[in-house]
């Protein structure tokens, strides 16, 4: 069976922010670029429900694994 594809946008609400283009690029501009050896569910912006759902995105391979690992190298680039 194939996994449900998750928009970017999606993966916002689903963590609970405002999932607009504009306030999407001010988070990842506001919380980038993460350092090269801190896991994302790591990084400072996360609340420990958040965190803990992309850290289970990527452990349990889930269907937001995919667009967890789009976030995860937005939030690696330099602005």
């Amino acid at each position: 069976m194939e996994k449900p594809v998750h928009h970017f946008s999606e993966l916002f609400e689903q963590l609970g922010l405002a999932s607009d283009s504009a306030a999407i690029e001010r988070f990842i501009e506001r919380n980038s670029p993460l350092p090269a050896n801190m896991p994302l569910a790591e990084a400072p912006c996360w609340n420990e429900g958040q965190a803990e759902f992309l850290r289970e995105a990527i452990e349990e391979d889930a269907d937001w694994a995919e667009t967890v690992d789009h976030l995860d190298a937005s939030m690696r680039k330099k602005s």
